[in-house]
This record gives structure tokens, sequence and C-alpha cells, in this order.
């Protein structure tokens, strides 16, 4: 079975973490491929927070991706027996914006502004994996109506927005070895359902 992973960027950009996210899940039968959401391949350092988050903002939001990133997996589709998509922060959150697509799995890394869009109720299975805390909104009552959704299984970790990333100051080792073993689980997983469904026909 041939398998594509798209993957969505936070605010920085296709940085290093990013890349070796990607190295992370790509294998024989696996093609990964790291989407830019800016001109240019533009890429911000951890320093430059505020500009980056203003140039996603101002750039590129939450709505204008959408219709390219829509294209890009349907015709990803005609081409991969599985196609699956893994955003970060704002990635999870355009993520999260596409699980009504014929997907075969989404995983949602600390996508904080899906609490702007839970009128979105994903199709396909879906991993949301949320910080202990954010700054902005309570992380409880967003797990707690995440959990409502039937396709959706949420996953909480230790540490702030940004635990994963072991470039990032929020950086949390633990929670980060709990999340990565969890997605690798999740990626499997779809992969066995998917091979026991191409059996039986």
């Amino acid at each position: 079975m041939k398998r594509k992973i798209f993957i969505l960027h936070e605010i920085y950009g296709v940085n290093d973490f990013i890349k070796k996210q990607a190295a992370t899940y790509s294998n024989a039968s696996t093609t990964v491929e790291c989407i830019s959401l800016y001109s240019e391949n533009t890429v911000f350092t951890y320093e430059q927070e505020q500009e980056a988050y203003e140039y996603f903002i101002n750039e590129v939001g939450f709505d204008a991706p959408l219709k390219k990133l829509t294209q890009k997996i349907l015709d990803a589709k005609t081409h991969f027996d599985e196609v699956l998509l893994i955003g970060f922060s704002v990635g999870a959150t355009l993520a999260w914006r596409l699980s009504t697509l014929p997907l075969q799995g989404i995983v949602c890394v600390y996508g904080s502004r899906i609490r702007q869009y839970l009128e979105v109720i994903p199709s396909c299975p879906t991993l949301v994996i949320l910080p202990s805390h954010e700054k902005s909104f309570n992380v409880l009552e967003l797990k707690k109506t995440l959990n409502t959704l039937l396709a959706v299984h949420t996953k909480q970790y230790n540490g702030q927005h940004g635990f994963m990333d072991y470039y990032n100051p929020n950086y949390c080792h633990e929670s980060f070895l709990q999340a990565q073993g969890d997605i690798l689980q999740f990626l499997q997983t779809k992969r066995d359902q998917g091979e026991q469904n191409n059996g039986s026909k």
C-alpha cells in the first residue's frame, strides 16, 4: 500500500523541526511532503515569534490556504492508497478544517485555534494532541468538547504549546516521547486497517 503524508507547519515555516518530523514518518511505502504555506518558503526563528504570528495572520490566515490544500489532497488521492495530514499549531487548525475530506487520518498537534472551528465534524479518524495548559484558553474545556465527537481521539500531555519541538523553549522531552509514540501508533493503526480493508475487497 502506498501512503502519502502531508505535514503542515507552525507559524515559523518549514524549519528543522518540521523536516525532522517528516523524516520520522517517511519509509519505503510512505512519502512525506512538508507544505510551505509561505511565499518563497520563508522561515522565522523562535525569537521572531510575534513577527511570525503576524505574518501568518496577515499574509496567510486560516481561510486562504484551504482551496490549495484541498486540491493537493484530492490530487494525491488519485496516486496513493492512503492520504493523511499532520499539522502543528496553525497547521493543526488548518488540518482540522480539512478533516471532512476523504482522508485516512489526521493528527492535530496543539492546534489552539481549533476552538474557533468546532462546527467542523471530522469524517476521518482524528488524533488531537493537547498540552496541559495554554495561555489563551482552557484546554480541558476544549478536550471535553472534542471528546463528544465520534471520529476524534484526544491526548493531553504535560507542557505548554510547542512541547514537541526540541528547538522550542517550551520543549518537554518526556511529553515529546509520549506524543511521538502515540502519533506513530495512530499511523500504524490506520495502515493496518487500510491493509485489512484492501484484503477484504
